[in-house]
């Protein structure tokens, strides 16, 4: 590689990481807030929720890699530009693979590992975090319930104990079901049980209050009575795997057995078609982010910023692509149009570069943009100026 290629090389790739890493930090915790309540509701620990939040990680990762490439081209080639440094490449007579080489090399390397992380990384992640939630819940009351604490333990089930003994007993019990909208159960209990299944709450010596939609209470005194919990533990000890959690081996070849499977095969092949796409983003990205910011141009120009116009152009053919894959679900004829979509933005990018000529958002488009750009400075000068008025009297 020659060294203005391993120059071009380096700012991209600084610029790349620059990019990356906040908008990356930024994405992935507000991801992990969404399951803050895997520690406050459930009793885990920080160390559970650590791990919980790194599975979550590999996610996040293949979505931005694309845009945080965008970022670094347009703003490498447009620092470039404003420091006469294209100028100077042109003037020179070197060609224009001197610029589209190494950042070509690079998007290829990113594709490869965005391949590498959605296909092996982020299916195994997945599976293991599901698992985590699912071993979270087995034991509702041996080990999620604590002492004096209101719990929500299901939807429209919530559990109270005063004191947990040895032997899975438990004193002072009220539970609340609300889950039957014909009728509402409140059961009060001074001493209960677990049976070792983890399946069945008996409790002794209590009463249930029964109320109806028209407000009729109704009270039960008992001796003992069992509470059925199997439903809640079976579904939430075991994870249920999904078509996104699963490897690219099994989409190319499903069990016909899977109980997933069996009820939504068409979800399978979207899934299929999408990790066979997505991948790619980064080349396709790069080669359009070239299209637009890779040639010099006059300081004197009026034109919107290549990030701009490159981050459009990037979060349209995302959309797209996100809305081709969902509809393969109802409509297979969808698949042709996510595995187009890449092609034609790739062959036009490639068009525009050979020809040397710059790939522009639309001018009726840029127009509009514009416009609202200088209402908005307007606005803002208006009210400064007011302010700044308001300030003087």
């Amino acid at each position: 590689m020659k060294l203005l290629e391993t120059y071009i090389l380096r700012r991209v790739g600084q610029m790349f990481l620059v990019a990356l890493l906040p908008v990356l930090a930024i994405i992935w915790t507000t991801q992990v807030l969404q399951r803050i309540n895997l520690v406050t509701d459930s009793g885990q620990s920080i160390g559970s929720f650590a791990k919980l939040a790194t599975m979550i990680l590999p996610s996040i990762i293949p979505v931005v890699l694309p845009f945080a490439l965008v970022i670094a081209i347009t703003q490498t080639l447009t620092t470039m530009n404003n420091d006469s440094e294209l100028t100077v490449i042109d003037a020179a007579g070197a060609r224009r693979s001197i610029l589209v080489r190494p950042i070509l090399l690079l998007a290829a390397v990113i594709s490869v590992f965005s391949f590498f992380v959605d296909n092996i990384v982020e299916p195994r992640a997945k599976t293991v975090a599901r698992q985590m939630i699912a071993e979270t819940y087995a034991d509702l009351l041996s080990s999620v319930i604590e002492e004096k604490t209101f719990r929500k333990i299901d939807e429209g089930l919530y559990v109270q104990i005063s004191k947990r003994l040895a032997g899975r007993m438990l004193k002072g019990l009220f539970v609340a079901d609300e889950r039957d909208p014909a009728y509402e159960l409140i059961y009060y209990a001074k001493e209960g049980a677990v049976d070792d299944t983890g399946t069945t709450l008996i409790m002794h010596d209590g009463e249930v209050h029964r109320k109806t939609p028209d407000g009729n209470v109704s009270v039960i005194n008992f001796d003992s009575y069992s509470f059925d919990l199997s439903d809640m533990t079976e579904s939430r000890g075991q994870a249920t795997l999904k078509a996104s959690d699963r490897d690219l081996w099994f989409l190319f070849n499903p069990d016909p057995n899977d109980k997933d499977y069996t009820i939504r095969p068409q979800s399978y092949r979207a899934e299929l078609h999408r990790r066979l796409t997505d991948w790619i983003l980064p080349v396709v990205f790069a080669l359009f982010s070239l299209a637009i910011a890779g040639d010099a141009r006059s300081h004197r120009e009026a034109r919107l910023h290549p990030m701009v116009s490159a981050l459009a152009y990037a979060f349209a053919l995302r959309w797209a692509a996100f809305y081709a894959a969902n509809q393969i679900d109802t409509d297979p004829e969808y698949i042709a149009v996510l595995y187009g979509l890449p092609i034609v933005s790739s062959i036009v990018s490639i068009i525009f570069l050979s020809l040397h000529k710059r790939l522009v958002m639309p001018s009726f488009v840029w127009e509009r943009i514009s416009a609202s750009w200088r209402r908005t400075q307007e606005r803002l000068l208006a009210a400064t100026s007011r302010s700044g008025g308001g300030a003087a009297q």
